[in-house]
């Protein structure tokens, strides 16, 4: 009876076995890699959606594996673990031993057909992966197309890379559009002036000032210090910071005190005391009285779309507002030259170096500067023009607020600045990259 016992059950755990196999055998794995968080919000964001509308979801894992990025808050997989459309994440901290020895921090199993889609991060790392699994490989080009011979597929970014790509990988490529661009626009479910308790003549500013410590210990206590010339100048303003979904109330905090903060000085920020009522949304007192009003939810959409104008630093901030038609005022205060290490490249990793990073980030950014940045907000970029006005230099409260409520009184201006941004908005590069990711597996397995 026992032996019988046993020889059932094992035949019913071979039988799951074999059905397990069957699934895996069947399934198409989607790896993702992808590293900062600009990327996972702007990039991998609207293509997973994306991936789910047109890709059958119980036939494909959607798995994203985070690399080593300076620019890193730490939170990224926090993040994508609350995505509904991504089935698995890795962190960065298993990164070189999965590139390396295909080992995942939870021994994940892989299917044996995929894709490897490059989402962020060097790109010859999708090459070494994609090799390795035996899965077909697409990458997205914001910038440069590269390892040509050896990938599947590739997105451009701008219709002028097609000049950089050598005639006979011309088949490989496809002008998809700019991704950073397709923030997904949400309808509002709820009036945020309500929400808010604005009377109808307040004005709503958004203060964005980034996700990185670099642009967080200038743009903070400069952002107060806008807060609290707007209540001198033009007290029908209410500020609120839309907080990225890497920081905490407490880290926001952080760079309101000059005792912690050693760029709050420089550019005459304002001290504020963070208040978390037991009702309503948690706001910053300045000492001039100013309340900051503190916007947890993510993305902030519903807010953005609702208010009259955004001060923002560079970055992917200014693509989302773009998506969204909101006004800008974009702000590259250079006030300590040696905290701005945010470039690309060679330039981003010495940088970022140990030992002579911060002489080389001052003396870089000295030569930067004096030869001219060029336009550093998106919507300038792509429209190769000036749609919002970028203002750099030493910013202080009074240089900004006099820019910001000069546009304010100009309700003509705005309102063409929200007609070009319109214009300039995504139409459908997330879904050009997924369609990307779907020939490929056809290509390769005939299915889906």
């Amino acid at each position: 009876m026992s032996l019988l016992w046993h020889s059932k059950d094992f035949e019913s755990l071979a039988k799951k076995a074999m059905m397990n196999s069957l699934a895996n055998r069947d399934r198409i794995d989607i790896l993702i890699l992808s590293n900062a968080p600009g990327e996972v919000m702007t990039w991998v964001r609207p293509v997973v959606k994306a991936l789910r509308k047109v890709l059958p979801s119980p036939s494909v894992r959607i798995s994203v594996v985070l690399s080593p990025c300076p620019h890193a808050s730490g939170q990224e997989a926090a993040i994508l673990q609350s995505f509904p459309e991504v089935d698995r994440v890795q962190s960065e901290e298993g990164f070189w031993s999965f590139l390396l020895l295909r080992k995942t921090l939870e021994s994940w199993d892989w299917s044996r057909q995929g894709v490897v889609l490059f989402l962020g991060g060097e790109q010859f790392f999708a090459i070494m992966i994609g090799k390795r699994l035996g899965y077909g490989i697409v990458t997205y080009a914001e910038w440069q197309a590269r390892w040509l011979p050896w990938i599947d597929r590739c997105g451009l970014a701008q219709a002028n890379l097609l000049q950089q790509i050598p005639q006979r990988f011309q088949s490989k490529v496809s002008v998809v559009g700019d991704l950073i661009s397709e923030a997904q626009v949400l309808e509002p479910q709820q009036n945020i002036r309500e929400t808010l308790a604005l009377s109808d003549s307040q004005e709503l500013i958004a203060i964005l000032p980034g996700s990185k410590a670099a642009k967080l210990m200038m743009g903070v206590p400069l952002g107060l210090a806008i807060a609290d010339y707007f209540q001198q100048h033009r007290p029908q303003v209410q500020c609120i910071f839309p907080l990225a979904p890497t920081l905490s109330l407490q880290d926001l905090e952080h760079y309101t005190d000059p005792d912690q903060n050693s760029a709050f000085t420089a550019v005459k920020g304002s001290k504020a005391t963070l208040v978390q009522p037991s009702e309503g949304l948690p706001c910053f007192i300045t000492e001039q009285g100013s309340r900051i009003l503190l916007w947890q939810e993510s993305p902030p959409y519903s807010l953005l779309s609702q208010c009259q104008l955004a001060i923002t630093t560079v970055g992917a901030n200014t693509a989302e507002l773009t998506a969204l038609a909101v006004p800008m005022l974009v702000l590259l205060p250079t006030q300590i030259l040696e905290i701005m290490r945010a470039w690309d490249g060679i330039p981003g990793l010495l940088a970022n170096a140990p030992v002579l990073s911060t002489f080389f980030a001052r003396a870089f950014n000295t030569w930067m500067l004096r030869q001219g940045l060029g336009f550093r907000a998106w919507p300038n970029i792509w429209a190769k023009r000036e749609i919002v006005p970028e203002l750099v230099g030493h910013l202080y409260a009074k240089e900004v607020g006099e820019v910001a409520i000069s546009l304010l009184q100009d309700p003509d201006r705005l309102n063409l600045m929200r007609e070009e941004l319109r214009h300039l908005r995504g139409q459908g590069a997330a879904l050009r990259m997924a369609e990307l990711v779907q020939f490929t597996i056809r290509e390769r397995s005939g299915s889906i």
